[in-house]
């Protein structure tokens, strides 16, 4: 097996551990795990082509997630941000020692962890992959979900913030995913 399988499966194991479930297909899946594959899906759609660094920072997104929950942190604006970046470096930091274990050296390692880190965002352009994969997941898988339990007004501002941050090519895929008509219509009335 070659070192990018080996690392991938790494992840999936660790990911697989995830308590939380999510029904997919009639089933249920660990929750990171299914997030992993969706958004590595997502960059290959965008890249048939990713580089193996663009591929390893999509697996890796949200490794072992569930290890640091929004509660560990204060219920505020700041205290999310704390949590957001407590995750980032976790998930880096996580990732490093597999991807060390199975035989990768600091080159790979430290470009994975900028791109999971959003180094260099948005000027790298693996970065905006990564980030418009993201987004498209989010409005394919998550956000339905999101706009059932949050406020109209906060949910038209979230879906601008995402918008502003897809590319262009990524807005038309955007456009494409089906949507519900209530969801439809939040997301046209965040890009009026």
């Amino acid at each position: 097996m070659d070192r990018l399988q080996q690392a991938l499966d790494r992840f999936d194991s660790e990911n697989a551990r995830d308590p939380n479930v999510e029904i997919a297909g009639g089933a249920g899946h660990p929750r990171e795990l299914l997030y992993a594959r969706r958004l590595t899906a997502w960059v290959l759609k965008l890249e048939p082509e990713a580089s193996e660094s663009l591929r390893l920072a999509a697996r890796c997104q949200h490794l072992c997630r569930w290890m640091i929950p929004r509660e560990s942190q204060p219920m505020t604006r700041a205290g999310y941000l704390r949590w957001r970046a407590e995750l980032k470096e976790f998930h880096a930091r996580r990732s490093g020692e597999i991807l060390r274990a199975v035989g990768y050296g600091e080159e790979m390692i430290g470009r994975v962890g900028d791109l999971n880190l959003k180094k260099n965002f948005p000027a790298d352009a693996e970065s905006r992959v990564l980030e418009d994969a993201l987004c498209l997941v989010f409005l394919e898988f998550q956000f339905a979900d999101l706009a059932g339990r949050t406020d109209e007004g906060k949910m038209i501002n979230a879906t601008k913030k995402v918008w502003q941050k897809m590319t262009p090519a990524a807005r038309e895929r955007a456009l494409e995913l089906p949507m519900s008509a209530r969801e439809r219509r939040l997301l046209e009335r965040a890009l009026a």
